[in-house]
């Protein structure tokens, strides 16, 4: 064995790692997202046992409440308070109770709606990257380079929406040879998907269905690995990771 068959040997044992690395890299993230989603609903659920916690509290105050107004009635006290007045005064702390426990319901829900429609501005931002052209494109080529050191494959699928075909095709060349520069391998194979596109951006006639406000999705030719590059792809991510700093900056503090 001469040393270009052991030098490419190498190159394809480096390959197969990358590839298992990348793989292992998108199980971890849907595991993060998975664990976002757990600890989101513990979150919520602990919020929930202190309310039912402060209730039977409450509660139970008020039942010592009629107990030691039955003993002092029973002894000859309080006869002024009849049972009509004593119960109307213990709905009354019920009444509270429940008031107190719908308030702190509302509270955790106003929190949860301030953060999406946060999220909301932020998606709607997205929608003017486009706009630029000359801005968008130089963007368009920065995330297939980095879709392409990611993926680390000699041939790939590329998809974006249909309005940016245009744009995508021109940075095309300068984005494998780039890559190919980084990663010191030869330019890689895109083959751009031209039947199937990302979807649109949304607009008034397509307000309720799926929506894309741009970037890239590349994928490895058997559809294995894929790297999803698209701008609302990228705010999710950013958002779920800055999720404790921006609930701290809105509301002071973390919830445990």
């Amino acid at each position: 064995m001469n040393d270009a068959d052991v030098s490419k040997q190498i190159q394809q044992m480096v390959r197969f790692i990358r590839q298992e690395a990348e793989e292992k890299a998108n199980e971890i993230s849907v595991s993060a997202e998975e664990e976002f989603n757990i600890e989101k609903l513990q979150l919520v659920e602990a919020e929930k046992k202190k309310i039912r916690q402060e209730y039977e509290r409450k509660e139970k105050q008020v039942d010592i409440r009629r107990k030691i107004g039955r003993i002092l009635r029973s002894a000859g006290n309080f006869e002024h308070l009849d049972d009509s007045s004593w119960h109307d005064q213990m709905r009354g702390n019920d009444e509270y109770s429940m008031q107190l426990n719908a308030s702190r319901i509302k509270v955790l829900q106003a929190q949860d709606d301030l953060v999406s429609s946060m999220k909301e501005a932020a998606s709607k931002e997205l929608l003017h990257v486009s706009h630029d052209h000359h801005v968008y494109k130089r963007l368009l080529k920065d995330l297939v380079v980095q879709s392409l050191v990611r993926l680390k494959e000699p041939s790939v699928l590329l998809r974006c929406r249909k309005d940016d075909l245009h744009l995508v095709e021109s940075i095309l060349v300068s984005a494998k040879e780039e890559y190919a520069e980084k990663a010191n391998v030869y330019p890689p194979e895109i083959i751009v998907d031209h039947q199937v596109y990302l979807p649109p951006a949304p607009s008034h006639h397509h307000a309720h269905g799926p929506f894309c406000s741009g970037g890239v999705v590349l994928a490895s030719r058997d559809g294995k690995i894929v790297c999803e590059n698209t701008l609302d792809a990228r705010l999710d991510v950013v958002f779920r990771k800055k999720l404790p700093e921006i609930r701290k900056w809105l509301f002071g503090q973390v919830a445990a």
